[in-house]
Protein backbone atom coordinates (compact mmCIF):
# COMPACT_ATOMS: atom_id res chain seq x y z
CA UNK A 1 0.00 0.00 0.00
CA UNK A 2 1.33 3.44 -0.95
CA UNK A 3 0.79 6.31 1.46
CA UNK A 4 -0.21 9.53 -0.29
CA UNK A 5 1.66 12.74 0.53
CA UNK A 6 -1.58 14.35 1.72
CA UNK A 7 -2.32 11.53 4.15
CA UNK A 8 1.27 11.52 5.37
CA UNK A 9 1.33 15.28 5.90
CA UNK A 10 -1.97 15.36 7.78
CA UNK A 11 -0.86 12.58 10.10
CA UNK A 12 2.57 14.14 10.53
CA UNK A 13 1.18 17.46 11.79
CA UNK A 14 -1.61 16.04 13.96
CA UNK A 15 -0.45 13.94 16.93
CA UNK A 16 -4.02 12.80 17.60
CA UNK A 17 -4.30 11.13 14.19
CA UNK A 18 -3.35 7.45 13.80
CA UNK A 19 -0.21 6.40 11.96
CA UNK A 20 -0.87 6.06 8.23
CA UNK A 21 -1.57 2.49 7.12
CA UNK A 22 1.14 1.00 4.93
CA UNK A 23 3.93 3.21 6.23
CA UNK A 24 7.16 1.23 6.52
CA UNK A 25 10.75 1.86 7.55
CA UNK A 26 13.86 1.33 5.44
CA UNK A 27 13.78 -2.40 6.07
CA UNK A 28 10.17 -2.75 4.98
CA UNK A 29 8.83 -3.14 8.52
CA UNK A 30 5.86 -1.12 9.86
CA UNK A 31 7.11 2.31 10.87
CA UNK A 32 5.30 2.15 14.20
CA UNK A 33 6.87 4.25 16.92
CA UNK A 34 9.54 5.57 14.56
CA UNK A 35 6.83 7.61 12.86
CA UNK A 36 5.71 8.95 16.24
CA UNK A 37 9.25 10.08 17.03
CA UNK A 38 9.60 11.72 13.63
CA UNK A 39 6.23 13.41 14.01
CA UNK A 40 7.21 14.78 17.39
CA UNK A 41 10.55 16.08 16.06
CA UNK A 42 8.80 17.90 13.21
CA UNK A 43 6.31 19.53 15.59
CA UNK A 44 9.09 20.60 17.95
CA UNK A 45 11.14 22.10 15.12
CA UNK A 46 8.20 24.08 13.72
CA UNK A 47 7.23 25.29 17.18
CA UNK A 48 10.80 26.47 17.80
CA UNK A 49 10.75 28.33 14.48
CA UNK A 50 7.59 30.14 15.54
CA UNK A 51 9.04 30.94 18.97
CA UNK A 52 12.04 32.56 17.30
CA UNK A 53 9.85 34.46 14.82
CA UNK A 54 7.34 35.80 17.36
CA UNK A 55 9.10 36.37 20.70
CA UNK A 56 6.78 39.17 21.82
CA UNK A 57 3.61 37.21 20.96
CA UNK A 58 5.10 34.31 22.89
CA UNK A 59 5.78 36.52 25.90
CA UNK A 60 2.33 38.09 25.80
CA UNK A 61 0.42 34.81 25.80
CA UNK A 62 2.86 32.83 27.94
CA UNK A 63 5.07 29.85 27.21
CA UNK A 64 2.45 27.11 27.65
CA UNK A 65 -0.24 28.97 25.71
CA UNK A 66 2.15 29.71 22.86
CA UNK A 67 2.88 26.00 22.44
CA UNK A 68 -0.86 25.36 22.18
CA UNK A 69 -1.14 28.19 19.67
CA UNK A 70 1.76 26.82 17.64
CA UNK A 71 0.28 23.31 17.64
CA UNK A 72 -3.03 24.62 16.31
CA UNK A 73 -1.32 26.88 13.78
CA UNK A 74 0.97 24.30 12.22
CA UNK A 75 -1.94 21.93 11.62
CA UNK A 76 -3.65 24.52 9.44
CA UNK A 77 -0.51 26.10 8.01
CA UNK A 78 2.21 23.54 7.26
CA UNK A 79 5.43 24.90 5.76
CA UNK A 80 5.21 25.81 2.09
CA UNK A 81 8.99 26.14 1.75
CA UNK A 82 11.97 24.32 3.29
CA UNK A 83 13.33 27.72 4.41
CA UNK A 84 12.24 27.95 8.03
CA UNK A 85 13.17 31.63 8.19
CA UNK A 86 9.97 32.30 6.22
CA UNK A 87 7.67 30.04 8.23
CA UNK A 88 4.78 31.74 9.99
CA UNK A 89 3.76 34.39 7.47
CA UNK A 90 0.09 33.51 8.05
CA UNK A 91 0.32 34.03 11.82
CA UNK A 92 -1.10 37.60 12.00
CA UNK A 93 -4.22 36.61 10.05
CA UNK A 94 -4.53 33.38 11.99
CA UNK A 95 -4.54 35.27 15.28
CA UNK A 96 -7.51 37.33 14.10
CA UNK A 97 -9.68 34.20 14.18
CA UNK A 98 -7.98 32.23 16.97
CA UNK A 99 -10.64 32.18 19.70
CA UNK A 100 -8.39 31.57 22.76
CA UNK A 101 -6.56 34.88 22.20
CA UNK A 102 -9.51 36.91 20.90
CA UNK A 103 -9.51 39.11 24.01
CA UNK A 104 -5.97 40.34 23.19
CA UNK A 105 -7.02 42.67 20.40
CA UNK A 106 -3.56 43.99 19.65
CA UNK A 107 -1.96 40.56 19.25
CA UNK A 108 -2.40 40.25 15.44
CA UNK A 109 -0.76 43.64 14.87
CA UNK A 110 2.11 42.79 17.21
CA UNK A 111 2.61 39.66 15.11
CA UNK A 112 2.56 41.83 11.97
CA UNK A 113 5.31 44.00 13.42
CA UNK A 114 7.43 40.96 14.31
CA UNK A 115 6.87 39.53 10.84
CA UNK A 116 7.87 42.86 9.29
CA UNK A 117 11.10 42.88 11.32
CA UNK A 118 11.96 39.41 10.05
CA UNK A 119 11.10 40.31 6.45
CA UNK A 120 13.24 43.43 6.71
CA UNK A 121 16.19 41.40 7.96
CA UNK A 122 16.06 39.08 4.93
CA UNK A 123 15.28 41.78 2.33
CA UNK A 124 17.70 42.78 -0.40
CA UNK A 125 20.39 45.39 0.20
CA UNK A 126 20.28 48.75 -1.54
CA UNK A 127 22.71 51.64 -1.39
CA UNK A 128 21.33 54.90 -0.02
CA UNK A 129 20.99 57.85 -2.35
CA UNK A 130 23.84 60.38 -2.54
CA UNK A 131 23.10 62.93 0.23
CA UNK A 132 23.84 65.76 -2.21
CA UNK A 133 20.74 64.79 -4.19
CA UNK A 134 18.55 65.31 -1.14
CA UNK A 135 19.20 69.03 -1.07
CA UNK A 136 16.28 71.11 -2.31
CA UNK A 137 13.97 68.23 -3.19
CA UNK A 138 11.38 69.09 -5.82
CA UNK A 139 7.79 68.42 -4.62
CA UNK A 140 7.18 66.70 -7.97
CA UNK A 141 9.97 64.18 -7.34
CA UNK A 142 9.32 60.62 -6.27
CA UNK A 143 11.38 58.82 -3.65
CA UNK A 144 12.39 55.17 -3.90
CA UNK A 145 12.55 53.59 -0.47
CA UNK A 146 14.80 50.70 0.57
CA UNK A 147 13.56 47.14 -0.11
CA UNK A 148 14.07 46.44 3.60
CA UNK A 149 11.62 49.12 4.73
CA UNK A 150 8.34 47.83 6.11
CA UNK A 151 5.37 49.87 7.29
CA UNK A 152 2.97 48.58 9.94
CA UNK A 153 -0.04 50.73 10.82
CA UNK A 154 -2.14 49.92 13.84
CA UNK A 155 -4.85 51.30 16.06
CA UNK A 156 -2.87 49.82 18.95
CA UNK A 157 0.42 51.01 20.55
CA UNK A 158 2.40 48.23 18.89
CA UNK A 159 5.74 50.02 19.01
CA UNK A 160 5.37 50.66 22.73
CA UNK A 161 4.26 47.07 23.32
CA UNK A 162 7.27 45.79 21.39
CA UNK A 163 9.68 48.03 23.30
CA UNK A 164 8.11 47.18 26.67
CA UNK A 165 8.66 43.48 26.03
CA UNK A 166 11.97 43.55 24.14
CA UNK A 167 13.82 46.56 25.53
CA UNK A 168 12.19 47.17 28.94
CA UNK A 169 10.67 50.35 27.56
CA UNK A 170 7.97 52.39 29.32
CA UNK A 171 4.51 50.95 29.86
CA UNK A 172 2.38 51.42 26.71
CA UNK A 173 -0.36 54.03 26.64
CA UNK A 174 -3.55 53.37 24.65
CA UNK A 175 -3.15 55.03 21.24
CA UNK A 176 -2.72 54.22 17.58
CA UNK A 177 0.84 53.88 16.32
CA UNK A 178 2.43 53.65 12.89
CA UNK A 179 5.82 51.95 12.74
CA UNK A 180 8.45 51.94 10.02
CA UNK A 181 10.84 49.02 10.21
CA UNK A 182 14.14 50.46 9.03
CA UNK A 183 17.50 48.81 8.43
CA UNK A 184 20.23 51.44 8.64
CA UNK A 185 22.92 48.78 9.07
CA UNK A 186 22.65 45.01 9.47
CA UNK A 187 19.77 44.71 11.89
CA UNK A 188 16.24 46.07 11.45
CA UNK A 189 14.99 48.70 13.87
CA UNK A 190 11.31 49.53 14.40
CA UNK A 191 10.85 53.31 14.47
CA UNK A 192 7.75 55.04 15.77
CA UNK A 193 6.57 57.55 13.17
CA UNK A 194 5.34 61.03 14.14
CA UNK A 195 1.78 62.23 13.49
CA UNK A 196 0.61 61.21 9.99
CA UNK A 197 4.03 59.69 9.29
CA UNK A 198 2.38 56.42 8.34
CA UNK A 199 0.26 58.16 5.71
CA UNK A 200 3.34 59.94 4.35
CA UNK A 201 5.46 56.79 4.07
CA UNK A 202 2.56 54.78 2.66
CA UNK A 203 2.06 57.39 -0.05
CA UNK A 204 5.74 57.29 -0.99
CA UNK A 205 5.66 53.49 -1.12
CA UNK A 206 2.73 53.55 -3.53
CA UNK A 207 4.40 55.98 -5.94
CA UNK A 208 3.06 59.36 -4.88
CA UNK A 209 5.27 62.37 -5.41
CA UNK A 210 6.83 64.09 -2.43
CA UNK A 211 4.28 66.87 -2.69
CA UNK A 212 1.35 64.47 -2.91
CA UNK A 213 2.61 62.49 0.09
CA UNK A 214 3.03 65.73 2.05
CA UNK A 215 -0.51 66.89 1.19
CA UNK A 216 -1.98 63.52 2.22
CA UNK A 217 -0.18 63.63 5.56
CA UNK A 218 -1.11 67.26 6.19
CA UNK A 219 -4.77 66.48 5.50
CA UNK A 220 -4.59 63.87 8.26
CA UNK A 221 -2.70 65.96 10.80
CA UNK A 222 -2.04 69.70 10.73
CA UNK A 223 0.97 68.99 12.96
CA UNK A 224 2.68 66.89 10.28
CA UNK A 225 6.39 67.73 10.20
CA UNK A 226 7.92 67.02 6.79
CA UNK A 227 11.49 67.70 7.87
CA UNK A 228 11.22 65.35 10.84
CA UNK A 229 9.80 62.51 8.80
CA UNK A 230 12.38 62.92 6.05
CA UNK A 231 15.09 63.00 8.70
CA UNK A 232 13.96 59.61 9.99
CA UNK A 233 14.18 58.10 6.50
CA UNK A 234 17.48 59.76 5.63
CA UNK A 235 19.06 58.85 8.96
CA UNK A 236 18.20 55.20 8.39
CA UNK A 237 19.56 55.14 4.80
CA UNK A 238 16.03 54.37 3.68
CA UNK A 239 15.94 56.56 0.56
CA UNK A 240 17.71 54.79 -2.29
CA UNK A 241 16.79 56.87 -5.33
CA UNK A 242 15.01 60.02 -6.46
CA UNK A 243 12.78 60.18 -9.50
CA UNK A 244 13.29 63.66 -10.91
CA UNK A 245 10.25 65.32 -12.53
CA UNK A 246 10.39 65.43 -16.32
Amino acid sequence: MTVSQTTFRKALLAPDKPRPDGLTDGAGHPAGRRFDVYRNNVAVSLTEALEIAFPVVRKLVGEANFKLLAAAFLRQHPPSTPLMMFYGTEMPGYLETFAPTASIGYLPDVARLELAIRESYHAADAAPVDPARLQGLDPAATLTLAPSLRLVRSRWPIHAIWRFNMEDGPKPSPRAEDVAVLRPDLDPEPALLPDAGGTFVDALLTGSTLGEAYDAALAEAETFDLARNLSILIGANAITDIGEPS
